[in-house]
């Protein structure tokens, strides 16, 4: 396994699945700032929480000049359903199953719970700049106050 790219390196290029059946890659959002977010799971109680956290934000962040991005391995069908269910208003894409943008970062990887190992998606957060480089990395994120903290570090980029 090659090493993750970490700040300062260029954002992979993978293509993702939009809920719509489209596909939306890192490099459709070169000229702006763009902040991708990983989490684990459609309409659990913290991803639900980040996801309205951006919703919430994102005319700051449109004012800003930043997409926002969130990503899981849910389907498009469940990403449509999260989305009309919190009336959500960030853009959210679909994580290839293998080989997928996760991967190539590094946040699809093992975790334990309960006494359990499996793998599923590690809560992290990427800031990227106008040039598609990785600005910033939020590893391991925890939900309160998150968002306003992306917020704040996009601003300033």
């Amino acid at each position: 396994m090659s090493t993750p790219p970490g700040e300062g390196d260029p954002m992979p290029d993978i293509a993702m699945e939009t809920p719509d059946g489209g596909t939306v890659r890192p490099s459709d959002f070169t000229g702006k700032k763009a902040v991708i977010f990983f989490y684990p799971k459609d309409n659990t109680p913290g991803c639900t929480t980040e996801a309205k956290d951006f919703t919430a934000l994102k005319p700051e962040f449109d004012k800003a000049g930043v997409a926002l991005l969130g990503v899981s391995k849910d389907s498009p069908k469940k990403h449509q359903n999260f989305i009309a269910k919190h009336d959500l208003t960030v853009d959210l894409a679909t994580d290839a199953e293998e080989d997928g943008l996760s991967d190539a970062l590094g946040v699809w990887a093992e975790k334990k719970m309960y006494g359990k190992t499996f793998m599923g998606m590690v809560r992290s957060t990427y800031l990227l700049g106008e040039d598609g480089s990785i600005a910033r990395i939020w590893p391991k994120v925890k939900v309160k106050g998150h968002a306003e903290e992306v917020l704040k570090a996009a601003r300033s980029l």
